[in-house]
C-alpha cells in the first residue's frame, strides 16, 4: 500500500471548511472537476474531469465538528485500486485563525510503480490546493 500526504495553511479553518465542507463542492473550487452530481442521497457523487473521464466516489467516514471527511474512489481512469482520501480542515496549534488543509491518501498501485502513484496523487493535492487557495483569495 502507497499513501501520500500534502498541506497548506492560511484564513480561518471555518471559513475553509464553509467552502470545502460538502462532499458535492468540489467544483466550487477544484478546476479540474468542473461537474459533480449527488447520487446515493449524498453519499455517493459521480464527477466528471475537462477530458470527459468519470470518476465515481462514496462518502466512508464525516465528521462536521472535526471539519473532515473521507472517500473511497469506486471508479475513476487512475492506476490504483483501494483508494481512500480524507481531506481536513484543522487550525494550526496556537492560531484559531489559520486553517491547515490537509488532502491525504492510501491506495495499491496497479499499473503503475509505487512512485508513480504517488507523485501523481501528490501532484493532484497539490494542485487542488492551490486551486483552493486561489480561488479563496479571489
Amino acid at each position: 500500500m502507497a499513501s501520500t500526504s500534502v498541506s497548506r495553511t492560511r484564513l480561518p479553518p471555518q471559513q475553509v471548511w464553509n467552502l470545502i465542507g460538502g462532499f458535492d463542492a468540489l467544483p466550487d473550487w477544484l478546476p479540474y472537476i468542473p461537474e459533480s452530481i449527488a447520487l446515493e442521497g449524498g453519499r455517493a457523487r459521480r464527477l466528471a474531469n475537462p477530458d470527459g473521464d468519470v470518476i465515481i466516489e462514496r462518502l466512508v467516514g464525516f465528521n462536521e465538528a472535526e471539519r473532515r471527511y473521507s472517500y473511497a474512489i469506486l471508479e475513476a481512469p487512475f492506476p490504483v485500486d483501494g483508494y481512500v482520501s480524507t481531506l481536513r480542515v484543522h487550525a494550526v496549534p496556537g492560531r484559531d485563525d489559520v486553517a491547515e488543509v490537509q488532502w491525504s491518501g492510501r491506495f495499491n498501485p496497479k499499473g503503475a510503480t509505487k512512485q508513480e502513484a504517488i507523485d501523481l496523487f501528490t501532484g493532484i493535492y497539490a494542485d487542488g490546493l492551490n486551486a483552493l487557495y486561489k480561488t479563496l483569495a479571489a
